[in-house]
């Protein structure tokens, strides 16, 4: 497989498709048209998951059907069909998005009743943007502390979309990277991205886990051990900002140095 090759299978999953499904789809487009043991055999998959992959793919109207067994033939749709199925993926999500914001005030009240301090955690690449979208939803400046190698190694897609919609909302952020390449390469785009950096010295400074400040939320991102922590606190969240600012002047006075 070439980097090519690869790359449109990832983007292909990037959007939405299962792994076989664009094995599958990519199998029929080569083949123009096929029955289910052609399709597997090109997709290098056995026949049973080559049928079940294909009537996903037919109700994402990916892929229609031609005949009737025992000659039934699968042939694949224009892939122009991708971008009509995502546009009707958006809307349904503009409709569901209508419908969430009917109720959240409701189940804001439930959530608000209890005022103790409450953890969420979250595992898994899922768990991780899971707990950046939150991040989304503050009042405030985020006050935080990263490791941009890490970050970006273990979600490479999703930071720049990230990057790009908190700062459509207005919220900004200042931060505390260790000094890299990578770094220094995202610390350029400061001004674009409603971000002010401060890098430390990666061999004095270093850390892996991501911690975000804001609203009365402390947000913990361990990127080694794929696990996500959200504490909602706002006497934590208090301590944790104070902390951050002495951090932030003795980051800044490094700097100077």
């Amino acid at each position: 497989m070439n980097n090519e090759h690869y790359s449109l299978i990832k983007t292909l999953e990037f959007i939405g498709f299962s792994h076989k499904e664009v094995l599958v789809y990519l199998a029929l487009l080569e083949l123009g048209k096929g029955t289910v043991t052609q399709i597997a055999r090109k997709a290098g998959i056995n026949r049973p998951s080559g049928y079940h992959v294909l009537t996903s793919l037919e109700a994402k109207e990916m892929v229609k059907v031609s005949g009737k067994e025992p000659k039934q033939e699968y042939i694949a749709q224009s892939p122009e069909h991708i971008e009509k199925l995502l546009t009707k993926k958006k809307e349904d999500y503009e409709v569901y998005i209508k419908e969430a914001q009917k109720v959240i005030p409701e189940l804001t009240s439930m959530h608000n009743k209890d005022n103790r301090p409450k953890i969420l955690f979250y595992e898994g690449k899922e768990g991780l943007e899971k707990v950046y979208e939150d991040t989304l939803a503050s009042k405030e400046e985020i006050l935080a502390y990263a490791s941009v190698d890490d970050v970006h190694k273990t979600l490479p897609h999703y930071f720049p979309s990230y990057y790009k919609r908190r700062a459509e909302k207005g919220i900004s952020i200042r931060a505390i990277f260790p000094d890299s390449p990578e770094a220094r390469n995202l610390q350029a785009f400061d001004t674009k991205e409603k971000r002010e950096s401060v890098l430390v010295p990666t061999e004095t400074f270093s850390f892996h886990p991501e911690i975000n400040i804001y609203n009365d939320t402390v947000m913990i991102a361990s990127w080694r051990e794929q696990l996500g922590i959200i504490i909602e606190s706002a006497e934590i969240a208090d301590a944790m900002k104070k902390t951050f600012e002495l951090a932030w002047i003795g980051a800044k006075s490094l700097k100077n140095k």
